[in-house]
């Protein structure tokens, strides 16, 4: 599929942490070890039909296949299987819309609770980080959780990000949610040795030419 897909790849390494694009094969193995307090768009309808746990499931590999299928030069979602001792252990998406105007990247993850704690979510976020301000030549990168999560907050600080401001949402409950917002420019990113490889074929695909 390289060939026809060639973002599959591409490969970020990162101290003992490899992150590489997801593929179909990697969506039921994910899938089954989604933590519970990862949560969705709440914009996204539940199916009354399924539990809680399920509709995060079918919301995860649904948004999966429309990264896939949506994808242009100008607006794309990249999500990265992450990869810990030869185990999956999360997912670290990079996200341009309007990119080649903008030049801003956002980004997301998540981790099963077993890796936590260990600077891997520091190290997926520093390898996309780089990748986006190196190869991708970004100008920015935004990023944001909810204020109740402080371990999210902590590596958005760790890495370089500044706050940004507060907004609020209406989570999945009906319930009101605050969002605390970061932003880091690529004159404050510092820098890291990300090893980067199978990205020559893939610079069209982020509107950059060959």
């Amino acid at each position: 599929m390289d060939e026809f897909w060639p973002l599959f790849g591409l490969r970020l390494a990162f101290r003992d942490v490899v992150l590489r694009p997801m593929t179909e094969t990697d969506l039921p193995r994910l899938a089954a070890v989604l933590p519970g307090d990862v949560g969705h768009d709440p914009r996204l309808a539940l199916f009354e039909s399924q539990s809680y746990a399920e509709n995060e499931r079918r919301l995860f590999c649904q948004g999966y296949w429309k990264a896939l299928g949506t994808w242009s030069p100008e607006s794309w979602v990249l999500h990265f299987a992450v990869e810990h001792g030869g185990d999956l252990v999360g997912v670290q998406t990079l996200e341009g819309d309007n990119f080649p105007v903008l030049r801003t990247v956002d980004s997301a993850s998540w981790l099963v609770p077993g890796v936590r704690g260990r600077g891997v979510g520091v190290a997926m976020r520093t390898a996309v980080l780089q990748f986006a301000f190196g190869e991708l030549g970004a100008a920015a990168a935004i990023t944001s959780a909810v204020t109740t999560n402080a371990a999210s907050a902590g590596v958005s600080r760790r890495v370089g990000y500044a706050e940004n401001g507060v907004s609020t949402i209406v989570d999945t409950g009906g319930d009101v949610a605050e969002l605390l917002h970061f932003r880091l420019t690529a004159e404050r990113w510092s820098g890291a040795g990300v090893d980067v490889t199978g990205f020559p074929p893939c610079r069209a695909w982020f509107g950059m030419a060959s």
